[in-house]
């Protein structure tokens, strides 16, 4: 969230446009309780995009998967061990983007040191893999492009032109790359290769940037910071199917998809923890606190918990997802800012950005210490730990299935 009030004054003058768009939205209340019931409203009107839908696209290629006990889930192919064939021969890497200083920051998770260092578009915010696994894409938010990164190699190419590249993700069959154009207010569909533009769709918030996918892939719940709302989007027509208002003052972040398919957990960042959103009715069920700044959500390799960084107070809430609730805290000693990032290909670590201190936290996930923080650029945000186990990638920066 580059609104937030901790973010460094020496911004260049390049984003001064951006930080007034933004300044009337990025205020944040106090980290108090659910408050008043969500609201959920149907939008029945027309498409309003910019051009003619294509057609609906075929059913995805991939079907859920289940795990040990035959029950669904939908994590069950991103166990340690599964890479995909595609993907077997690329350099382990980790790689972070450094939204203040214009540059990524390749780090070798066996050493914990930096291997490579390269400069990108202006604001990079995230490092997203591609749907086929085969290109890593660098979201260069005001630089208007995406700088794709050989995975055998680790090395950038040229970069794409693209409008407002805020985050990224991938329809579930493969067939668009999907664009969270932020502070466009657009859910733009490109084609996953080129890039080029097919449809742009206007959403009826502000700031969408993070969202997961329904069990079946038809509909993305996508979250807007800067209004507190929710869409409820239909990639394939494509058409906002539900808003879901949420309490006043709510800053909506991450969202994920539980392995049984059946809840939505959104991050809040101002409320401090995350909302359960029923994944078929879109009706709020309730609030879980976890700490000031919920901000990323990543699922355990055995899909048991989800890792909830709180950005606010420099921890790590681990939330059951049988039980629905906090089970354990990991704290940063000293404090810190720990954002957005992903578990390791082993799940025996969870690497998170130090957003406004400059590092990488690396978490050993048996014990909840810290086990590494390796200074990067200013204002490390969306890393990518690649390659990871998976079928295919439904992007931000590792959603997989």
């Amino acid at each position: 969230m580059r609104g937030h009030v901790r973010m460094a004054a020496g911004r260049a003058a390049v984003l001064g446009v951006l930080l007034l768009s933004l300044a009337n939205c990025s205020g944040q209340g106090a980290g108090g309780g659910a408050g008043p019931a969500a609201q959920v409203n149907t939008v029945t009107e027309g498409n309003t995009g910019s051009a003619r839908a294509p057609d609906p696209s075929p059913a995805a290629s991939s079907t859920p998967t289940v795990g040990e006990q035959g029950a669904l889930d939908l994590y069950a192919a991103t166990r340690p061990g599964l890479i995909s064939p595609v993907a077997k021969g690329f350099l382990p890497l980790v790689y972070v983007p450094n939204s203040e200083s214009g540059t990524v920051d390749v780090i070798d998770p066996s050493t914990y040191r930096i291997v490579r260092h390269f400069r990108v578009g202006l604001l990079p915010q995230h490092v997203v893999p591609s749907w086929d696994l085969k290109t890593l894409w660098v979201n260069n938010n005001i630089g208007n492009s995406l700088t794709p990164i050989d995975p055998r190699t680790g090395k950038p190419g040229e970069p794409v032109p693209v409008e407002d590249p805020y985050n990224l993700y991938f329809s579930p069959d493969g067939r668009y790359a999907l664009v969270m154009a932020e502070r466009n207010n657009e859910f733009d569909l490109r084609d996953p290769h080129t890039m080029r533009l097919v449809h742009s769709l206007p959403v009826p918030c502000r700031g969408i940037n993070h969202g997961d996918f329904t069990a079946d892939g038809s509909l993305f719940l996508a979250s807007c910071e800067f209004s507190g709302h929710l869409v409820v989007v239909d990639w394939r027509v494509p058409k906002v199917r539900h808003v879901i208002t949420l309490t006043p003052g709510s800053m909506p972040q991450d969202v994920k998809l539980s392995p049984d398919g059946t809840t939505f957990y959104v991050a809040d960042m101002t409320r401090g923890g995350v909302w359960l959103v029923d994944a078929t009715t879109f009706t709020v069920d309730r609030f879980v606190r976890t700490g000031r700044g919920a901000h990323g959500l990543y699922v355990s390799r055995d899909s048991r918990e989800l890792y909830v960084s709180n950005r606010g107070e420099g921890s790590v809430s681990l939330v059951s997802f049988a039980g629905q609730k906090v089970v354990d805290t990991w704290r940063i000693p000293g404090g810190g800012s720990p954002d957005m990032g992903g578990v390791s290909a082993d799940g025996s670590e969870l690497w998170l950005s130090g957003r406004y201190d400059g590092v990488v936290y690396v978490f050993s996930t048996r014990t909840g210490e810290v086990t590494h923080k390796i200074r990067v650029g200013a204002g490390p945000h969306g890393l990518c730990i690649y390659p990871q186990p998976g079928r295919y990638s439904l992007g931000h920066t590792g959603v997989f299935r």
